[in-house]
């Protein structure tokens, strides 16, 4: 870089203009000055000239594409794609013959989940499904290869008919039509599968029981946006929960309805994969409004109520656990689910009595429903501990940990208050207030460094900057054009709540290594999780249309390795998604290159603030392909 034939680019670093300049003088003559002059002048006026023609537009950037799919998603002629960054200590580049290549992996790792895997799963003990829950591969047994899509994959549905139907290429399994057949889960239809909104608990459609529940408590009023639902199946209630503007995390293990989860996700439907046994769910604290249990499986009368335990510890204060399926009204029912009248009796006596003692309020019972109510604050839960003191309240802990954190059989204690109304924690705003009002947690200081005027700035901060996103990408522009998206390094919520009002859904990310800030955005009646970059997320392949990773690479400089985490971002990014890397500019270079061996068409472009700032941002689209016929033929009729 840097020599006269060197092109202007909007995205070339910076460099001291005084040295530049003084060097062409020392080796110039005098003509040569002349002419360095008049091309100064005339690029100048070119560039005024440009300036004031582009008035009124978005952002500038660069020139041309080279793949129909960049196009279609960048706009022709919306980026150039010759390289001008080169990383500091890059500048003697190796060769092309030592360039990383990526092969594609073996078709059986077509729906490869590094942390769930069913090989790894035996080596651990079945008691309490432990075996169910996340157990990652090792630094030498991580893969290198490139997770095929089956073949003849094709881009979902466009939402809202993708909550409906599904390409069965996508998710070649149909063994759910049959084992649901009667539940009305799901029906194949041809080349795709259809989903009438069934479950097991309510056939008749999720739309007609959340109408039940609706009559039992107010989902209407704002007061209930986030819900948690725990073994969801192919997640109906939360589908049918986004029509009342309530936003829920469905999670389910990988297990004999293997294909749960993925039928979830390829809906556009938020949820990940994941078993309540020995460790925290990974969600902070006073998370959700509202949890439920729809035959769900999980025992919750046992191992002294530790699973009810850790839902009182997501859960707001004042929100509701709803439960229906075994042992609710089981007189009615004990014959089909082939139980004994005493036993289901018992076993409902059981979680009455876990409830009571979490001090729980029972809201009704009325026909296949059954809701509790968490307290507003300990208060009176204290003193009643005092007479019963099982369980008793955890010593003093960060409630917000939640990775690899074990279950305790003691209950986390609400925030003081001082009167007996107030809300520990502090009142949430009704949705869609909550998404703008000062966080709780931020105003009374429980983040540290964390201000209300720093908040504000930060939304200020990522309407502008999604703005710009949405002036380069014209998918991400376009209302439809992507529903399942990924912050990786969500901070405050800021890029989620920018889109808040684009028919998409965001999965914060809050890393383990960063500033805990996810009860922050509950608190703004978002979703996401915790996670850590150095292994793999809890999802299935070709999960996402869109990845966000900002400073990404910084945070996990000396941590692991940079090709881990794109290989990860490979596996879970569908065909023809794309990504959106916001990092210093020597971080992109490499990040670059290494995208450029997934087969990923990429081009760095400006900083929203302009060139002068170290920080580029690398839009990027992964390219279409697919497993070979003959292997997936292979592969689809051994499911079947």
């Amino acid at each position: 870089m840097g020599g006269l034939d060197s092109p202007h680019h909007p995205t070339s670093k910076p460099s001291s203009s005084s040295s530049y300049w003084n060097k062409i003088i020392k080796n110039t003559n005098k003509h040569n000055i002349l002419t360095l002059i008049s091309i100064v002048f005339l690029c100048s006026f070119s560039y005024l000239l440009a300036i004031l023609q582009g008035r009124g537009r978005g952002p500038a950037t660069a020139t041309t594409c080279i793949t129909t799919t960049f196009n279609n998603i960048y706009g022709s002629g919306s980026l150039d794609f010759v390289a001008h960054h080169t990383a500091d200590h890059e500048l003697s580049t190796s060769s092309p013959a030592q360039t990383r290549v990526y092969p594609p992996c073996n078709i059986t790792y077509s729906e490869y989940t590094p942390c769930e895997d069913k090989r790894r799963s035996r080596k651990f003990t079945k008691d309490r499904l432990i075996y169910r829950e996340r157990h990652c591969p090792k630094k030498l047994e991580v893969l290198k290869c490139r997770v095929p899509a089956p073949n003849g994959y094709k881009s979902p549905f466009k939402w809202p008919v993708s909550r409906d139907y599904v390409w069965y290429n996508n998710v070649p399994h149909k063994h759910l039509t049959v084992e649901k057949a009667v539940q009305n889960w799901i029906r194949f239809e041809g080349d795709r599968f259809r989903f009438p909104g069934g479950g097991t608990t309510f056939p008749n459609g999720a739309d007609a029981y959340i109408d039940d529940i609706a009559k039992l408590i107010n989902l209407n009023d704002g007061s209930i946006r986030t819900a948690i639902d725990t073994g969801c199946g192919v997640a109906s209630w939360g589908a049918y929960l986004l029509s009342r503007n309530i936003l829920t995390m469905s999670f389910a293990p990988k297990d004999t309805h293997e294909a749960q989860v993925q039928f979830a996700l390829e809906r556009g439907v938020p949820a990940l994969l994941g078993v309540i046994a020995s460790k925290r769910l990974p969600y902070p604290s006073r998370a959700f409004d509202m949890a439920h249990c729809s035959r769900c499986l999980i025992p919750w009368d046992q191992y002294d109520g530790v699973y009810l335990i850790e839902v009182d510890r997501v859960l707001r204060p004042g929100g509701y656990w709803i439960l229906s399926g075994p042992p609710i009204r089981w007189k009615k029912y004990w014959k089909g689910w082939e139980r004994t009248r005493e036993d289901l009796n018992a076993q409902q006596t059981r979680i009455e009595s876990v409830a009571k003692s979490l001090c729980w309020n029972k809201v009704i019972e009325k026909g296949d429903i059954a809701i509790w109510q968490k307290p507003i604050n300990h208060m009176n839960c204290k003193h009643n501990k005092k007479v019963n003191s099982m369980p008793h309240f955890c010593p003093a802990s960060d409630p917000d940990r939640a990775w690899y954190t074990n279950l305790e059989t003691c209950q986390i204690p609400l925030p003081e208050v001082s009167k007996d109304e107030e809300v520990a924690g502090g009142q949430l705003a009704k949705w869609p207030k909550r998404l703008t009002a000062v966080p709780p947690r931020i105003s009374s200081g429980t983040i540290k460094g964390i201000t209300p005027k720093m908040f504000q700035e930060d939304m200020e901060l990522w309407n502008r900057r999604v703005s710009y996103y949405k002036t380069v990408n014209n998918q991400l522009g376009q209302h439809g054009g992507y529903r399942n998206l990924l912050d990786m390094n969500a901070n405050l919520g800021g890029f989620a709540a920018a889109l808040v009002d684009d028919p998409v859904w965001v999965m914060n990310v809050v890393p383990v290594e960063a500033i805990n800030t996810l009860g922050v955005i509950y608190e703004r009646g978002l979703i996401g999780t915790y996670q850590s970059w150095c292994e793999a997320m809890s999802t299935y392949p070709r999960t996402y249309d869109l990845l966000h990773a900002d400073s990404v690479f910084t945070l996990y400089n000396d941590r692991c390795e940079m090709e881990d985490i794109l290989l990860e971002m490979e596996r879970i990014l569908r065909p023809e998604g794309s990504a959106i890397f916001r990092d210093d500019v020597d971080n992109l270079v490499k990040i670059q290159k290494i995208t450029d061996a997934l087969q990923w068409d990429s081009q760095i472009v400006d900083h929203e603030d302009g060139p002068l700032q170290r920080e580029k941002i690398l839009f990027a689209v992964k390219t279409y392909w697919t497993a070979p016929f003959s292997a997936n033929e292979q592969n689809s009729n051994s499911d079947s």
